[in-house]
């Protein structure tokens, strides 16, 4: 009985030096050095088929090569090329003589001899210097969106994972594939042409891991997981993992504004990461100071226990969630708020307002709870999502906001 009980010991004492190497593994000084350059000032804000894009790229691969990975664009190179015509609306399509643009993936490969890959991702680029309409700022043209939370963050988390795996022995039935997409904040453009013309076989794909805006881990240490829904494996192991720190945020919808909707729509299961929206977001103030880079550490270890977990595992079977493409809400027009997505009550939790935009014109301020717009009332996001589906641009409505202890009508006009 004591030499099984000194065998048990000691397999935990192993265990336990496992979890504390993948937690140790996690480089807080290179996601300082990652995120840094990123978001430098001498990027520009890394606009889509810039010239300060196409150095990030450059950067990203040069990281990745570092790391012992292989090239997996097209012809055995980093970058997999794509060319589009911008839209002045992302949700639309490119207006008649539009300029066609040319940009790149950077996409490296980790090749175990598996039968199955994991795919992790996120995207580099940003709002370059604000001239296009995503921008909350009330003047944006001429400034530098640096984007440290959105999305250096997500792409130093794809480095500092890759460097992770290539040089752990932990890897049983997956091969990995890291890509870095751009075009994402102009309607997820790498991404949707990454998955048209992959340079692996999707069928082969487990599941992909999209990282977007993990910089900004609060007070409450809330991190938003979505696409739970997407394989029944997901739930259970992110419930077994409660002990991590972190206050998990369960969202089971595979489409979502990020990269991971373009792999869901090929159905391949999905995770997506996201500490919250702030403030700073899509303005000039995201910048590297404000990123908490011991809470991205946090995130990025629940992201190996996660991935670890599910390396141990047969392929995934993919489940498809309630949501769809033509169920999401289209509008014309913009309160001008940055919701808490985090927020678990009734409602939309406003986190930001942005100025001279109808919100703040109206009178909302951050704090405030929205439970009404116009004639529908709003419990949920979607509920906010569809009742602003309802405005044309000139119309006069209502918005109802719980204000601590009080509930206020406030008039407002898009």
């Amino acid at each position: 009985m004591k030499k099984i009980l000194t065998g048990a010991l000691l397999g935990l004492l192993f265990l336990s030096s496992i979890r504390t190497f993948a937690q140790a593994a996690i480089s807080e000084t290179n996601l300082r050095k990652d995120v840094a350059f990123l978001a430098s000032d001498k990027l520009q804000g890394r606009g889509t088929a810039t010239r300060a894009e196409r150095k990030a790229a450059r950067y990203l691969a040069k990281q990745f090569k570092k790391a012992g990975l292989q090239p997996k664009g097209p012809n055995g190179e980093w970058f997999s090329p794509f060319a589009f015509k911008k839209s002045a609306d992302p949700h639309g399509n490119a207006a008649p003589g539009a300029p066609e643009l040319s940009s790149r993936n950077v996409v490296a490969y980790l090749d175990n001899g598996a039968p199955y890959t994991i795919v992790i991702g996120a995207h580099y680029d940003h709002l370059g210097l604000g001239h296009d309409h995503n921008s909350l700022d009330a003047n944006p043209a001429g400034k530098i969106h640096n984007g440290a939370d959105d999305n250096a963050s997500g792409t130093a988390g794809v480095l500092e994972l890759a460097r992770y795996f290539a040089r752990n022995g932990l890897r049983e039935q997956h091969n990995f594939l890291f890509i870095c997409f751009s075009g994402e904040e102009l309607g997820l453009v790498g991404s949707k042409k990454f998955t048209e013309s992959p340079t692996i076989d999707l069928s082969k794909v487990s599941f992909m891991l999209n990282m977007d805006m993990i910089g900004r881990l609060n007070a409450e240490r809330r991190l938003v997981v979505g696409g739970v829904g997407t394989a029944p494996n997901f739930v259970p192991l992110l419930n077994s993992l409660q002990g991590s720190g972190l206050s998990v945020k369960h969202d089971s919808a595979g489409i979502g504004p990020s990269d991971h909707t373009s792999f869901y729509l090929k159905n391949i299961p999905v995770l997506f990461f996201f500490t919250g929206q702030h403030a700073d977001y899509h303005k000039p103030s995201d910048d590297v100071e404000k990123v908490n880079f011991p809470g991205q550490v946090e995130v990025l270890q629940l992201a190996v226990r996660v991935i670890e977990a599910l390396d141990a595992e047969p392929k995934l079977v993919f489940q498809e969630t309630r949501s769809k493409p033509e169920d999401t809400p289209r509008f014309k027009v913009t309160l001008g708020i940055m919701p808490d997505y985090t927020y678990e009550g009734e409602g939309v939790h406003v986190d930001g307002v942005t100025d001279g935009k109808p919100a703040s014109k109206a009178g909302l301020q951050r704090g405030d709870v929205i439970i009404g717009l116009g004639d529908t009332p709003v419990q949920t996001i979607r509920d906010y999502m569809t009742a602003l589906s309802r405005f044309q641009k000139g119309e006069t409505t209502k918005v109802k906001v719980r204000r601590g202890n009080e509930t206020r009508e406030l008039p407002v006009t898009f």
